[in-house]
């Protein structure tokens, strides 16, 4: 009685062919996302700590300035989603790894999905509407940095 061996490296069960790899393109996105993350925050880092004043400069009045500024709100927006996302996909991955049955992988991955969403609903809606100086505020609850009217 004779008995084949499988060569090594053969997938211990065929690989499918239909559909996306959804796993495939996760680990894509992790790198991609990390490269353009490290660029990302190093630049704000850059301009925060080190360009001016430094750090004794940051106050409410540089966040209004900078994010009255288009390129900055998206340049501090495709920080907040792209990290948020990796951080998201990596947790996701931890669960995959850690949580064995079945219905703590779905629960625990369902909360992390709903806390990314969130956050970045959030964080969105503060980068894109913040107003340092509102119209129709009374003057005394304006900061320094508003004209008064």
């Amino acid at each position: 009685m004779s008995q084949t061996i499988d060569a090594p490296r053969s997938p211990a069960r065929p690989t499918r062919s239909k559909g996306t790899n959804w796993e495939k393109w996760g680990w894509i996105y992790m790198r991609a996302s990390g490269v353009v993350l490290v660029v990302l925050i190093f630049g704000h880092l850059f301009v925060n700590l080190m360009v001016g004043e430094g750090v004794h400069a940051i106050d409410f009045a540089f966040v209004g300035g900078k994010w009255s500024d288009p390129f900055w709100q998206i340049w501090d927006g495709l920080m907040l989603w792209l990290a948020l996302i990796h951080g998201g996909n990596g947790m996701r991955t931890l669960i995959n790894d850690y949580a064995h049955s079945r219905g703590m992988r779905v629960t625990l991955k369902t909360a992390v999905f709903i806390a990314v969403v969130v956050l970045i609903v959030l964080g969105t809606l503060v980068i894109t509407t913040f107003d340092p100086c509102p119209a129709g505020a009374p003057a005394d609850l304006l900061p320094s940095i508003c004209k008064a009217v």
